[in-house]
């Protein structure tokens, strides 16, 4: 298995680590070139409008488009969320999603950096509590029928807000499980890149 790693902007490193915590192969994802052979990708957290403009410029946007409409399986942190997503709020009007998400998510939702938070999190297929990390992070406002919702924040003021989903070959979180140390969530979707790959 070979796990690509969207490495334009944002927290590359910090995946990579948990996939070589993991014992897991994987490639930064900079070109159209590296693309060819990966069974999956992750796309990180950073700014969603730089790395929209970044996959413009580079000629990445649509051969990435492609292969996710074509059933690449990938899993979108915070920024990378939104890039999944087919709706995405608050944001600026030349950026671009790949709409493999049929999911409204709005930016910064949560509030400015100050405002990051942590929360343990009830997530549906991890048997104990997620610890969850948020900075500046997106949630999801709206989802299509075909989308699983995965966690939702527990209480407080933006308590039920939606912040993990699934759909198809899909997974997106609006925090960052790559910086606690806790591999289970890429575990879940390393599981869902065998299954895909066994689909085929």
């Amino acid at each position: 298995m070979i796990i690509g790693v969207l490495a334009v902007q944002g927290g590359v490193a910090e995946h990579q680590r948990t996939l070589d915590a993991l014992g897991i192969e994987h490639r930064a994802v900079r070109r159209i070139e590296h693309l060819e052979g990966i069974d999956g990708i992750i796309l990180p957290g950073g700014e969603s409008t730089t790395m929209s403009k970044l996959l413009t410029i580079g000629g990445l946007y649509e051969p990435l488009r492609a292969a996710l409409a074509d059933g690449l399986p990938a899993y979108g942190t915070c920024a990378g969320m939104i890039l999944l997503s087919s709706k995405v709020l608050d944001t600026r009007p030349d950026a671009v999603s790949f709409g493999a998400l049929d999911a409204t998510v709005r930016r910064n939702a949560f509030g400015r950096q100050v405002d990051s938070f942590e929360a343990d999190l009830a997530f549906e297929g991890i048997e104990e509590s997620v610890h969850a990390v948020f900075i500046r992070a997106p949630w999801i406002e709206e989802v299509g029928p075909g989308v699983k919702v995965l966690a939702r924040v527990p209480d407080g003021p933006n308590a039920n807000a939606i912040v993990a989903v699934t759909q198809g070959n899909i997974l997106a979180t609006s925090f960052h499980p790559e910086v606690t140390g806790d591999t289970r969530v890429h575990e879940y979707f390393l599981q869902m890149v065998r299954d895909a790959k066994k689909a085929k």
